[in-house]
């Protein structure tokens, strides 16, 4: 299987290539350009197979393995109650951009999502400053 896998990314590999290289060399001419429009559509076509394949090799290395199943979903429960934290602080009120009111609920979630990025980062930060402090202890 793995070697199948394989051989399908060399030869779209290279069709991405060569179709890469058609666009580079047309012309600006609309009349010309019909031919991007289907090679978009393949694009969606193999992006999709390739999230088909990613997600269906983890999901199979996550369920043949039940420690790292345990690891996985404590993470994911852990990223999630960072979310609803933010979710909770985070300010809901209606701001004016561009001459245009933004409604509390987009704000509240731009807040929770700037909240959970700066949680995040510092967590980050955090664990880096702490190995190193553990590396230099232990030399």
């Amino acid at each position: 299987m793995h070697k199948l896998v394989k051989i399908a990314a060399i030869i779209v590999s290279v069709l991405s290539v060569v179709f890469l290289g058609l666009l580079m060399g047309s012309s600006d001419e609309p009349k010309d350009n019909s031919w991007i429009s289907p090679l978009i559509y393949i694009s969606y076509f193999i992006l999709a197979a390739c999230v088909v394949l990613v997600l269906a090799f983890v999901l199979k290395n996550l369920f043949s393995n039940t420690e790292n199943l345990k690891r996985t979903l404590i993470s994911i429960g852990l990223f999630l109650g960072v979310v609803l934290i933010s979710y909770i602080l985070a300010d809901g009120s209606d701001v004016k951009a561009n001459g245009e009111v933004v409604s509390g609920s987009t704000s509240k979630w731009v807040s929770a999502g700037l909240n959970v990025f700066y949680i995040l980062a510092l967590a980050a930060i955090g664990a880096m400053v702490w190995t190193g402090f553990n590396k230099l202890i232990k030399r």
